[in-house]
C-alpha cells in the first residue's frame, strides 16, 4: 500500500454540516461521540441491571458506575472522545463498533470489576440498545420542536380564521377559502406526526437476546452467580425490564436481532413528520414567491449575487429533508427485510447510518419549522389581492349550483364568460334579465351575497375551531358537528 504522508496527522472531523444545512447547528445530540456514550451507557446500565436483580453486587455495579461515567437514566457517559479514531479504525476488524470497545472498557475498570463489563451480552444487544437510547434522545427534542410549531400554528389559525383566502387546486384559482383552514390543516398534519413520534418513542425498546437470541449467555451468568438454575433462569428472565429501566426505554417482548419493528415504526415516524412539514414549507415557498407574496418568512435568506432577494431559506431547507426523508425510511424497511437468521448479515449494518441520517434531518427540520412558523408573516394586502384577480370568478362554482337551477347551465356560462372578458361579476348578474326578482322569490342570497366570497366558505370556520379545540389531537380526524357555526347557506 502507498504511504500515506498525513497517516500520523489529526484526524478530521468528517462531516460538521457543511453540507447538511438543515441540520447544522441541530444534531449535536447525534455526534459520533453521544453514540459512543451512549454504548459505553448501555455496558454499564447492563452491569446496573445485573445488581438490581441480585445478581451481581451492588457496590461493584456503583463503582463500575462512577469509573465509566454513568450519569443517569436516559444520559450517555461523556469523556470517551479521544478514542474515536481508534474505534473507527478497529471497527472494520469485527464489523461493529462493540468488539474493540469493550477491552478498552475492562481496561479503564479495576481487576475486580473489569469481568462484568459486557457479561452475558452479544455486541448486537449494545448497539441496538444504544441507538435506542440516541433515538429516544434526538426523538425527544424532534418531539419538542414539533410541539412548538404546533402552538404557533395554533395561534396563527386562530388569527387567520376567518379571512377569506383562494384556494388552489392544480395550481390553479380555485373556490374561496379561509387563510385560517389552511394553517388549520398544517396543523393537524404535524400534530398527528408529532403524535405518532410521540408513540413510537414510548415504544423504543432495549435489546437483550444474547448470541443467538435465546438468552443463555445470561442465563450462563446468573447460575455461575447464584449457583441455581432455577434462581438462574428467574433472574435472566427478570434482566431486560431491569435493563430497560436503567436506560429509560420500553422492556421488549421478546428477541428482535431480526425483527426489526422498533426502526422501522421509527423511522415511519420519522418521514411522517417530515412529511408534514414538507407540506407546510411547499405551501410556504409558493405562498412568498414574488408574484403571490401572501406571507414570508420573517427572517428570509439573502442572495450571493441578487441584493433584492428575500428567500424562504427555513422552507428550502425543510424541503431538502422532505426529498431525503423518505428514501431514508425505505432503506430501513429493505434492511428489515433482509434480516435473515438469528443475525443479520449486512442488513442490520445498513441500518446505522441510515437510521442517524434520518434522525438528524428530521430534528433539523423541526427545528427550522418551529422558528418558521412562529415567524410566519401573513400579508392580508395580498391575499385581498390575490382573490380578486379573476374578477369574482373565484365564486364560479356557487353560480353554477345556485343559478343552474334557475336560469339553466348555458345562461350562467354567458355569465362567467362576459366576466372573463372584463365585466364585474355583480354588474353582470344585475344585467341578467329577470334575475334579482328569481332570487328574492326564492328567499335570497341577493346579488351582493351571491358574489362575495365570504359568503362561500361552507365549514371553514367551524373546521378550524374543531381543529383549535382542546382534545382534537386524540379525536382521529373526526369532522366537526353538524350544526358547527357556518356561513350563509344555499336556498334548497
Amino acid at each position: 500500500m502507498p504511504t500515506d504522508p498525513d497517516a500520523h496527522a489529526p484526524r478530521r472531523e468528517f462531516d460538521a454540516g457543511l453540507l447538511s444545512p438543515v441540520s447544522a447547528g441541530s444534531d449535536a445530540v447525534l455526534a459520533d461521540a453521544e453514540v459512543l456514550g451512549a454504548l459505553v451507557a448501555t455496558e454499564v446500565a447492563l452491569v446496573r441491571a445485573w445488581a438490581e436483580i441480585g445478581v451481581a453486587p451492588r457496590a461493584q455495579a456503583a463503582e463500575l458506575s462512577s469509573a465509566l461515567g454513568w450519569s443517569g437514566t436516559g444520559d450517555v457517559c461523556a469523556g470517551f472522545d479521544a478514542w474515536l479514531p481508534q474505534l473507527a479504525a478497529e471497527a472494520p476488524g469485527g464489523g461493529n463498533p462493540v468488539i474493540p470497545l469493550v477491552p478498552k472498557l475492562r481496561d479503564r475498570t479495576s481487576p475486580e470489576l473489569r469481568h462484568w463489563v459486557h457479561r452475558g451480552a452479544t455486541s448486537q444487544d449494545v448497539l441496538d440498545s444504544a441507538l435506542m437510547l440516541i433515538a429516544h434522545r434526538a426523538g425527544r427534542e424532534t418531539l419538542q420542536r414539533l410541539r412548538q410549531t404546533e402552538t404557533a400554528l395554533a395561534r396563527l389559525a386562530s388569527t387567520e380564521q376567518d379571512r377569506v383566502a383562494v384556494a388552489r387546486t392544480l395550481t390553479q384559482h380555485a373556490v374561496p377559502t379561509t387563510f385560517g383552514l389552511r394553517v388549520a390543516g398544517w396543523l393537524r398534519g404535524v400534530r398527528r406526526a408529532a403524535d405518532r413520534l410521540s408513540g413510537a418513542l414510548s415504544e423504543l425498546p432495549v435489546q437483550i437476546a444474547g448470541a443467538g437470541g435465546t438468552m443463555a449467555g445470561y442465563v450462563a451468568v446468573a447460575r455461575a452467580e447464584l449457583g441455581s438454575d432455577e434462581r438462574a433462569v428467574r433472574a435472566a428472565g427478570k434482566l431486560p425490564a431491569a435493563f430497560a429501566a436503567e436506560l429509560g426505554l420500553a422492556t421488549p417482548d421478546g428477541p428482535w436481532h431480526t425483527v426489526r419493528w422498533p426502526i422501522t415504526e421509527l423511522g415511519d415516524a420519522l418521514v411522517q413528520c417530515v412529511d408534514a412539514l414538507g407540506v407546510l414549507t411547499a405551501d410556504v415557498a409558493t405562498l412568498s414567491r414574488t408574484e403571490i407574496g401572501e406571507v414570508a418568512e420573517s427572517r428570509g435568506g439573502g442572495s450571493s449575487a441578487m441584493p433584492q432577494k428575500r428567500n424562504p431559506a427555513h422552507s428550502v431547507l425543510i424541503r431538502s429533508a422532505a426529498i431525503r426523508a423518505p428514501h431514508l425510511g425505505a432503506t430501513l424497511h429493505a434492511a428489515a427485510a433482509l434480516a435473515v437468521d438469528e443475525r443479520p448479515d449486512g442488513a442490520w449494518h445498513a441500518e446505522w447510518q441510515t437510521l442517524r441520517e434520518l434522525l438528524r434531518v428530521t430534528l433539523g427540520a423541526s427545528a427550522h419549522a418551529a422558528e418558521l412558523a412562529a415567524g410566519l408573516a401573513v400579508d392580508t394586502d395580498a391575499i385581498a389581492r390575490n382573490l380578486g384577480m379573476t374578477n369574482g370568478l373565484i365564486v364560479a362554482e356557487r353560480l353554477s349550483i345556485v343559478l343552474g337551477a334557475i336560469i339553466g347551465a348555458e345562461r350562467v356560462r354567458d355569465i362567467v364568460s362576459r366576466v372573463r372578458d372584463g365585466a364585474g361579476l355583480a354588474d353582470a348578474l344585475h344585467a341578467e334579465p329577470g334575475l334579482v326578482d328569481a332570487l328574492a322569490a326564492r328567499g335570497g342570497p341577493t346579488i351582493a351575497q351571491l358574489a362575495d366570497p365570504a359568503q362561500y366558505t361552507g365549514l371553514a370556520h367551524g373546521l378550524v375551531d374543531h381543529a383549535l379545540a382542546p382534545g382534537a389531537a386524540q379525536e382521529g380526524g373526526a369532522r366537526p358537528a353538524a350544526d358547527a357555526p357556518a356561513p350563509t347557506e344555499e336556498p334548497g
